[in-house]
């Protein structure tokens, strides 16, 4: 659900209802699609709990052992978020630690006239944590 912060969620939602409440949604376009699980579902490929402390436990994934190289499973906001004083922050947590390969984890923006702005990308976390 949402904190007080614009754009915010902890996935913590029954189901597939996060697309909604967390103002994201799957790219059409794409190959695979973004999940929303949490331990007991991912099991020992997985992280075995979410960053939040306490009772939070739903994570997004994408099981990447099961696709081909160049695949993507792309997830965007609904809403515009557009930069207050020239700056825009984007802060999340990730997980990408496993013996099988990995893909990449990218984060883009969408300048206003539609292009894609490369801001991050990630192909590995050393450790096995957030």
């Amino acid at each position: 659900y949402y904190t007080s912060t614009p754009g915010s969620c902890n996935f913590e939602t029954q189901d597939q209802e996060w697309t909604t409440v967390c103002g994201l949604t799957q790219d059409t376009t794409d190959d695979f699609d973004w999940n929303i699980s949490n331990s007991a579902v991912t099991g020992q490929m997985g992280p075995h709990t979410d960053h939040t402390p306490g009772k939070g436990q739903s994570f997004l994934y994408v099981n990447s052992s099961a696709q081909k190289e160049g695949n993507r499973a792309r997830i965007t906001t609904t809403k515009f978020f557009p930069a207050s004083l020239g700056v825009c922050r984007v802060r999340f947590w990730f997980w990408m630690f496993a013996s099988r390969q990995i893909g990449v984890l990218k984060v883009y923006t969408v300048e206003e006239h539609g292009m894609d702005i490369l801001m991050w990308s990630s192909s590995r976390n050393e450790e096995n944590k957030w």
